[in-house]
């Protein structure tokens, strides 16, 4: 599935799924940027 699809199948999607769609991806955006800060912190200690 490229990424054309995934917006045409999102685009096809009801309101209330695309709101809860973009919660989720906000969700996974901030664990993905608390998951970086950490790895930044862990590198810190090390040096």
């Amino acid at each position: 599935m490229t990424f054309n699809d995934v917006v045409e199948l999102i685009k096809s999607l009801s309101k209330d799924e695309k709101q809860e769609i973009q919660l989720l991806l906000r969700q996974y955006i901030r664990e993905e940027r608390r998951e970086e800060i950490y790895e930044h912190f862990k590198l810190a200690q090390i040096e």
